[in-house]
């Protein structure tokens, strides 16, 4: 499912001008790139403005947004000829991904427009903006007082259960509170449920509340109902509101003026059967909505528009088992024609990444190898052979370091994880405000040497703002990896708990195109490792009732 969609504004400045006795009259074409694909698809276009160089646009474009994915667009700049039909001027292009843009400060990016040689083609600005898709959540407690008994032996154990209506007048179940056992005076404890799914963002529309007694069989007792609203309940905020059960509260569609401040309880169609029975009945029971709070469901958006950083570290495996570089077996192998396994894992997530990370500087690591000139065996050696500064210039920077150190170094063992982890994770503790999250990328070929060691690391780790990706890479099997991932037992050390899951394990060749298309295996590879990178980053931020810091307009 996309993590968000976005509302692009395109206006670009300074156009080239391609009419003869007025200025061009420009329109923007939106083209997008499949995952995989190098094919452009034309998504949309802007409308029309007449004799300008610098038009803002109306027309936004929406799109799905996925963090995990390379999402390609193509910005073209247009001139047309209002009376010539069919006849347009090409004034430049742009290409960007999406996630730079996203990834910019306050999703703001200019980028020049090229393509036209010899010519200066002016500017394109684009501007991210997330669609806000009601993402409030709702903590409410109520309680309840003299419902009525139900049970024959004992009082009744009674429980609530929320609807919200649909357009069709008829009514979708979205909440059940707990069972409180043998009261008429029960209180339930405070739940917490999502404002879209209350109401579906519509404060009028109407919530209906049914109050049951528990039968162990199944078959509850109808004890009575109310009906509400989002906007009603709202109000108690500031005030208990009180409601009264009764048999006949069937409204549907929008508004239920059915609640008001206490004292005064406001009318409700009460129990037939009741009234006839007893004279004196006034209703089934109250019920009493004790408190009501709002607060906002922050996204991975919010935060990276409000600064957040990912700061990406690269780990890879120079142990013996990967085969001596130089022969065509060895996994660290990279032909005329195609990059190695570990080349290719790195691109696909680093390329990703990178968006995120405004200095675009990488520290990289190797470890499992013996380094000139003592053959000293080393656990997280820099790639690029400077201690005091382990960081690379980009992607193509990593690559460089990693392929010159494979000339170099000599491929030896074992295969340690926690030294690498340790080593971020001590960066990461230095940061801990949410200003900084950071991603390490351990790409291995092999069996893990030092579990208990490597699960004290993750851990630790897990308290701190970063996660862990692992790419397997090879034939070997790899089933202690699947025990660090977590996603099924929390890692654990000496009966410590992981205050997070952190980990995401992959073996690369699930992810091989048959055909061998390396551009496509990366994208596969990537959507999968980073799917669950934004969860752990909001997982962290709310751990630790980190908020995003609010962009500059």
């Amino acid at each position: 499912a996309p993590r968000v969609a976005h509302a692009w504004l395109c206006p670009p400045r300074n156009l080239l001008d391609m009419d003869t006795f007025s200025k061009s009259d420009p329109v923007v074409v939106l083209l997008v790139q499949g995952s995989g694909s190098s094919e452009w698809k034309e998504f949309g276009r802007t409308e029309v403005i007449d004799n300008t160089l610098n038009p803002d646009f109306v027309r936004k474009f929406v799109l799905d947004y996925y963090f995990e994915e390379k999402q390609n667009l193509r910005f073209d700049p247009l001139g047309t000829h209002g009376a010539v039909l069919g006849v347009q001027d090409f004034l430049g292009q742009a290409f960007v991904a999406l996630g730079e843009v996203i990834g910019s400060q306050r999703g703001r990016l200019e980028r020049a427009l090229t393509g036209v040689p010899g010519k200066r083609c002016g500017t394109i600005l684009l501007l991210a903006e997330e669609l806000s898709n009601c993402r409030d959540i709702v903590t409410m407690q109520l309680c309840a007082n003299k419902l009525d008994k139900k049970d024959f032996f004992g009082k009744s154990d009674p429980f609530l259960v929320f609807y919200r209506s649909n357009e069709d007048g008829t009514f979708t179940i979205c909440h059940k509170t707990e069972v409180v056992k043998n009261t008429l005076n029960p209180v339930w404890q405070p739940f917490t449920i999502p404002v879209r799914a209350l109401c579906n963002g519509d404060y009028d529309r109407t919530v209906k509340i049914d109050v049951y007694d528990w039968d162990r069989d199944g078959s509850h007792d109808f004890i009575g109902e109310f009906a509400t609203s989002y906007r009603e309940l709202s109000r108690a905020q500031s005030q208990f509101t009180v409601y009264e059960v009764g048999w006949g509260a069937r409204a549907g569609g929008r508004g239920a003026p059915h609640a008001r401040a206490d004292p005064p309880l406001l009318p409700q169609v009460l129990n037939p059967r009741k009234k006839c029975k007893k004279k004196k009945y006034v209703n089934s029971g109250t019920v009493t909505l004790l408190s009501f709070s709002v607060e906002s469901e922050f996204t991975f958006v919010d935060y990276i528009r409000g600064g957040t950083q990912l700061n990406f570290t690269v780990a890879i495996d120079f142990t013996a088992s990967n085969g001596m570089p130089s022969q065509p077996t060895s996994l660290h192998y990279a032909s005329p024609y195609q990059l190695s396994a570990y080349a290719l894992a790195l691109k696909a997530v680093g390329e990703i990444i990178q968006d995120y990370d405004s200095d675009k500087l990488f520290p990289a690591y190797g470890f499992g190898a013996k380094l000139p000139p003592d053959g000293k065996i080393s656990h997280q050696f820099p790639l690029n052979n400077n201690a005091d500064n382990p960081s690379c210039a980009g992607i193509e920077g990593v690559l460089e370091s990693y392929l010159q150190s494979l000339r170099t170094v000599q491929l030896y063992g074992p295969t340690n994880f926690a030294p690498v982890i340790n080593q971020v994770a001590g960066a990461a503790a230095q940061v801990t405000d949410g200003s900084q999250y950071h991603v390490l990328l351990i790409i291995t070929d092999g069996v893990i040497s030092d579990m208990l060691q490597t699960k004290e690391a993750i851990v630790t780790a897990s308290a701190l703002p970063m996660s862990i990706i692992i790419v397997g890479v090879g034939p070997a099997e790899f089933e202690a990896m699947e025990e660090l991932d977590g996603d099924e037992v929390r890692v654990s050390f000496r009966g410590r708990y992981a205050e997070r899951d952190i980990v995401q394990f992959v073996p690369f060749r699930d992810y091989v195109d048959d055909s061998g298309n390396q551009v496509l295996s990366m994208a596969r590879l990537a959507k999968d490792v980073l799917a669950e990178i934004p969860e752990q980053l909001l997982s962290y931020m709310k751990t630790h009732d980190i908020k995003p810091r609010r962009a500059d307009p």
